[in-house]
């Protein structure tokens, strides 16, 4: 017979292992001596050593789920309760009882970070349905149709949440989005009627124009085009593939007549030769106002220059498209700088700004906040998690700044 602190063989050839709950039969050996018995018995104790030992580091450095930590602890457990091994088979259940408590602490843990990351998708989307809401209201077409879809990429990338409240906020997304389509097609629709209503009232002022060149009633007719001019400045604008057809017609009938007054009235050759040179030297004039750095200025001096323009009279024809061009581009400069100006000054979309830089701010505020907490807590694997979070957040910080820098604040 042959024993050792935890098992003995008998006279039989029987294995026993020592227990809490008294001696318990681990098997039969009648292959060799007892000591061999006894060492075999105890490589099969060492070898679960080694498995619960291995499953502990798994439990504590990997993302092992606690179904498949509990199912591993379960046949682990079975083995030890077989009692086919030699050894302290109670310190390996106190051990695997261990382990079972620190895997219903990582279930738990894992629970929570589960909530909170539902609550910061939660947060997320209300956030985005605010925003949606307020733009189903506005009247900047392109730009808050851009910004809604950039919403709806936004949305793709945040988790479920519960099916219930997931739903539920986006039917109020997709709702502010089908509301502002809506008002944008009736918009559009509107303004296609406005272009066709324009484009009639400009067929009849064309066939009009196109009636008068011939005329030979210089004064009144020429009255009659500048009465004409008028109203087709009233009517707005006609759609763009019908505008400058009917523009070119409306101005070449008035250029038929008005060469035809020119070669009556050729003693005004000199006048309009007059009148040219003192265009160019008032488009010359203009042209200092460029570039526009001080916008009220520049569009009273031009408004000036432009009355003393419009008071000359005509210049020669073949003149008047570079001459006119020259002022033209000027004006279009000063309009370009006022609707930058606007855009500059406009406060829905600076609040919006606003809106989202505090936003993305208290985000960037939030997760820095919970990194030190999860560095103090020595958790390095959460803290990395977060810092990677971070710098997601903190790029669209910085791109919704810089885009807050353009409304000058």
């Amino acid at each position: 017979m042959s024993s050792d602190p935890w098992g003995r063989v008998d006279e039989t050839g029987t294995v026993y292992v020592r227990t809490a709950d008294g001696e318990k039969v681990v098997g039969s050996w009648q292959a060799g001596s007892p000591d061999e018995a006894l060492a075999y018995f105890e490589r099969k104790y060492e070898g679960l050593v080694v498995e619960i030992g291995l499953l502990e580091k798994r439990v504590r450095t990997t993302d092992l789920s606690s179904k498949d930590a509990m199912a591993a602890i379960d046949h682990l457990r079975e083995q030890v309760d077989a009692h086919h091994a030699v050894g302290d088979l109670d310190a390996l259940r106190v051990r695997l009882d261990k382990l079972v408590e620190l895997v219903d602490k990582r279930r738990e843990e894992r629970k929570a970070q589960r909530a909170r990351q539902s609550e910061e998708a939660r947060q997320a989307k209300e956030a985005l349905v605010t925003e949606a809401e307020e733009l189903a209201q506005s009247d900047q077409w392109r730009a808050a149709g851009e910004r809604l879809r950039a919403l709806v990429d936004t949305w793709k990338g945040l988790p479920r949440l519960d099916r219930k409240s997931d739903d539920e906020l986006w039917h109020r997304f997709s709702h502010a989005r089908s509301a502002f389509s809506k008002r944008r097609k009736q918009h559009f629709a509107q303004l296609d009627a406005q272009r066709e209503e324009a484009r009639r009232i400009k067929e009849q002022l064309v066939a009009e124009a196109e009636a008068l060149s011939g005329s030979t009633d210089w004064g009144p007719t020429a009255a009659r085009y500048r009465d004409l001019m008028a109203q087709w400045k009233a009517a707005g604008r006609a759609q763009r593939e019908h505008e400058d057809e009917l523009w070119n017609r409306f101005r070449g009938a008035q250029d038929v007549f008005f060469a035809a007054r020119s070669s009556v009235f050729a003693e005004r050759d000199a006048e309009q030769a007059e009148n040219l040179k003192l265009k160019e030297e008032l488009a010359g004039e203009a042209e200092k106002l460029l570039p526009i750095t001080d916008l009220k200025a520049a569009r009273a001096a031009f408004r000036q220059i432009n009355e003393r323009w419009e008071a000359i009279g005509h210049v020669p024809r073949d003149a008047r498209p570079k001459v006119e061009g020259r002022m033209h581009a000027v004006e279009r400069a000063i309009q370009e700088a006022e609707e930058s100006e606007w855009r500059r000054t406009n406060p829905e979309a600076r609040a919006r700004a606003e809106g989202l830089t505090g936003q993305l701010q208290a985000a960037v505020d939030k997760l820095k906040g919970q990194i030190e907490q999860a560095r103090a807590q020595g958790n390095s694997a959460r803290a990395e998690k977060l810092e990677r979070e971070l710098e997601g957040r903190q790029a669209l910080l910085d791109q919704a700044l810089k885009g807050l820098q353009e409304f000058g604040g």
